[in-house]
């Protein structure tokens, strides 16, 4: 891929002053808009992976971005010393948007997923009386939690693994899209099990979608064992799937559901996680918090962007163009496509190595011919646009997408 040298300007800069800890396509972007990117010499592409779900509202949104300037110049950080007049009503806005009793607000996902199995464990200790530092987590292989040492103790992939321990203990890891496995260890050690902690669709693994049934499966296992069922919605939740959370498609009400990324429209680090009282009031004053969690800014952009997802209708559109992009998909015919899959707007290809090309060299090219998506793991491209994609340009995306894999075959 030829890169210019106004974009070499930029990638060596990050390449000589930044630490080495991702491997970006060689494109500069420098502007955003509903489903497009455009670079530093102002060449447009449609943006497919959408910063891992986190711009399901499209980029630069503007109701999302007036409410983070009409608050900006208001009140930015309160931090939680005191009350603020936009946290009680962002909690009342998402109670009554999700319906749970409570919401703790974070930033990241991670930050979000950490104070969930904190929860968690708070909850087995004093509402499950499991004996003192003898909660477990159960968690899947091929997980991807986020990135903090316990997270990592969770994960089965060497690159986010290797050279972060000694890991957090109390972390028991099964297969995934497995129920027998699920109720063997329940079995096993279910006296001492906090938490079962589940992605409903596992992203960075690939769009691992699990059997039907998997998720009810689990939860109804969870319930019969005194188990606390955690989703990790991070990137499935706030209708990237075809419904507000993904755990919805199997009609499951998790005990506590973990948000972020979309639930900002990307314009600020947001992230919340949710539970009823008997679970969340078991952490008291002092005991967990952040700085920024739950800031004047954040509460005006998260309920800007919900009412985004609601306003425009975002859960039926990604149901209803998610079933056009796999069926379009599936028409090509091609030695590179091994298996399509996904739900609602969250969708990938395997990928067969081909005439000493693979993933990455796909993704090179649909850079080139002015479509944005990203390997993982080698062998799968994950294809996310925003919501806000209309059918039309899904459909002049797709074109991209057919032409690009045919010049490589």
């Amino acid at each position: 891929m030829t890169v210019s040298q106004k974009s070499q300007q930029f990638i060596d800069l990050e390449d000589k002053y930044g630490a080495h800890n991702y491997h970006p396509l060689p494109v500069v972007l420098s502007k955003g808009k509903g489903a497009f990117v455009w670079d530093v010499d102002g060449k447009k592409y449609f943006d497919f992976l959408s910063a891992y779900s986190a711009v399901n509202q499209g980029h630069c949104h503007p109701k999302i971005v007036k409410a983070l300037s009409d608050q900006a110049e208001t009140l930015c950080l309160t931090s939680r010393a005191f009350y603020n007049d936009c946290l009680g009503p962002y909690e009342e806005y998402i109670h009554n948007f999700f319906g749970y009793d409570k919401v703790l607000p974070m930033n990241s996902g991670a930050e979000a997923v950490e104070t969930a199995l904190k929860l968690a464990r708070k909850w087995g200790y004093l509402k499950k009386g499991i004996p003192e530092n003898e909660a477990l987590i159960v968690a899947c292989e091929g997980n991807f939690h986020g990135r903090t040492i316990t997270i990592v103790s969770l994960s089965t992939d060497p690159d986010a693994k290797k050279d972060y321990g000694p890991y957090t203990p109390g972390i028991e890891i099964i297969p995934y899209n497995d129920v027998a496995a699920v109720e063997k260890i329940f079995n096993e050690k279910g006296d001492k099990i906090a938490a079962l902690l589940v992605e409903p669709i596992q992203g960075e693994a690939g769009v691992f979608v699990p059997d039907d049934g998997y998720l009810k499966a689990c939860y109804h296992l969870c319930k019969q064992n005194d188990i606390l069922f955690v989703a990790d919605e991070v990137q499935t939740g706030i209708a990237r799937t075809g419904k507000m959370l993904c755990s919805e498609h199997e009609g499951v009400r998790p005990d506590i559901v973990i948000l972020g990324k979309a639930i900002s429209g990307g314009v600020l680090p947001v992230s919340a996680v949710l539970a009823d009282d008997e679970i969340m009031l078991t952490i008291k004053p002092g005991e967990h918090g952040s700085t920024f969690g739950g800031f004047p800014l954040a509460c005006k952009v998260a309920t800007a962007a919900l009412e985004v997802i609601k306003e425009e209708n975002l859960v039926e559109k990604a149901e209803y163009l998610g079933k056009i992009f796999r069926e379009e998909m599936a028409k090509i015919e091609s030695p590179f496509i091994k298996q399509i899959r996904g739900k609602g707007l969250l969708n990938a290809i395997v990928i067969e190595p081909h005439n000493g090309k693979e993933a990455w060299d796909v993704c090179v090219k649909m850079a080139e011919n002015g479509l944005l998506a990203k390997p993982t793991h080698q062998h799968i491209i994950r294809f996310a646009p925003p919501l806000v994609i209309t059918e039309e340009q899904l459909r002049e995306a797709i074109e991209i997408i057919k032409e690009s894999i045919k010049m490589l075959e």
